[in-house]
């Protein structure tokens, strides 16, 4: 048995989680924490959560403690894991039908393709332009005067879309402008924005030859319009006897990424035969 922690560093928000990984068995999360980096000091954030993290788990060690992301400069760390390996082993295990990741950040978005193991075969990643990711959505949902926890439902309601034509987040923006001057409605607007998304992501996941269950992770994981405009567009690709693939998410997917460093680091820990506790209290 060793107690495990994964802080995963994005370019929006902080994660991090503790995990008891037993030798045989299942996992079992301790501790989930996040916080938005926004103008703070990354390092500032990052003691907040892991102080936030150690204090929900009730733990007084920890055997190792893994970072992904942006987080190889975090001093207490034992060791270091690339960002789609982490996804891929992280949403295996929210998820364990899963071949596919979809990853989407606050500044970009990466489809990673996986097997039953968890190791990763291939990936893609959108271009610089950040009009497929989250902070692309978050801009245009406060220009139009609407939180985030409404994007979704509000999407929902669409009857008919507007989708946006450009790929670049600055131009796009000024479509929204357009689109709001002449009064177009805002779940329209919203639900077209969802479905030019989502026609990058499909496009990402079928370069990749995807077959079977897509996990999508990241901050917008929970994004229920985009979720329903991604399978949408994946049905509508899918050849004529070509099953589309199922599209499935988590509560815990934001934390997908921290999730798959800790267990990785569980698994390090052991080939290295254990060692020194990470942190104690």
């Amino acid at each position: 048995m060793c107690t495990t922690a994964g802080i995963d560093v994005g370019s929006g928000v902080v994660k991090a989680v503790v995990m008891r990984c037993p030798k045989d068995g299942d996992a079992e999360l301790l501790a989930s924490v996040s916080a938005r980096i926004r103008r703070r000091e990354v390092a500032h954030v990052v003691e907040e959560v892991w102080n936030a993290a150690v204090g929900q788990a009730r733990v007084s060690r920890v055997d190792y403690v893994a970072t992904t992301g942006e987080g190889e400069e975090i001093d207490f760390a034992t060791g270091h894991f690339y960002g789609m390996t982490t996804h891929a082993r992280g949403a295996l295990h929210l998820e364990p039908r899963a071949r596919a990741v979809l990853d989407v950040g606050a500044l970009h978005s990466r489809a990673v393709a996986m097997d039953a193991r968890g190791r990763v075969l291939d990936y893609k990643m959108t271009s610089q332009c950040a009009s497929g990711s989250g902070q692309f959505l978050e801009n245009i949902a406060r220009y139009l005067g609407v939180s985030q926890a409404e994007i979704g439902p509000l999407s929902l309601e669409a009857t008919k879309p507007e989708r946006v034509s450009s790929i670049c987040a600055v131009l796009a923006e000024t479509d929204v402008i357009n689109m709001v001057s002449r009064g177009i409605p805002t779940p329209d607007i919203l639900r077209g924005i969802h479905e030019s998304m989502a026609g990058r992501f499909t496009r990402l996941l079928r370069s990749l030859h995807v077959d079977g269950v897509v996990f999508v992770s990241g901050g917008l994981s929970s994004d229920i319009g985009l979720l329903e405009a991604l399978r949408d567009d994946l049905r509508q690709a899918a050849g004529p006897d070509e099953e589309p693939s199922e599209v499935v998410t988590h509560p815990d997917a934001i934390f997908a990424g921290a999730i798959g460093a800790a267990l990785w680091g569980a698994f390090r820990y052991r080939k290295l035969g254990g060692g020194d506790v990470a942190w104690s209290a």
